[in-house]
């Protein structure tokens, strides 16, 4: 094959070993707040099982769990505070109607 060729396979990636996201002693409970809140984005939704590289098993656990945890309001179930604090900070002016007649 020619070099010009081989400019438009893909290279090879170094395959680098991760450490898994659930350690085998971690229980998955909608009481383990330092672990479910590893899995929620920052508007407060549930990332996606490829984002998350767990199992299917695992995914379907974390997310009974922190739905559980929003039930119990333990977690909100949307994190909207920086859309509360730019609409709180910039004033909101109302022009008044004018009827034509």
């Amino acid at each position: 094959m020619d070099k010009s060729k081989r400019l438009f396979f893909k290279s090879k990636r170094s395959f680098r070993r991760r450490l898994p996201p659930i350690q085998s002693g971690d229980r998955i409970d909608y009481r383990n707040m330092s672990l479910i809140s590893r899995f929620i984005s920052e508007q407060g939704k549930i990332l996606s099982r490829r984002v998350n590289r767990l199992t299917l098993k695992q995914q379907r656990l974390i997310t009974i769990a922190i739905k559980q945890a929003r039930i119990l309001s333990s977690l909100p179930f949307l994190n909207n505070e920086k859309e509360f604090e730019r609409s709180k900070s910039t004033p909101r002016t109302t022009s008044l109607r004018t009827k034509n007649k």
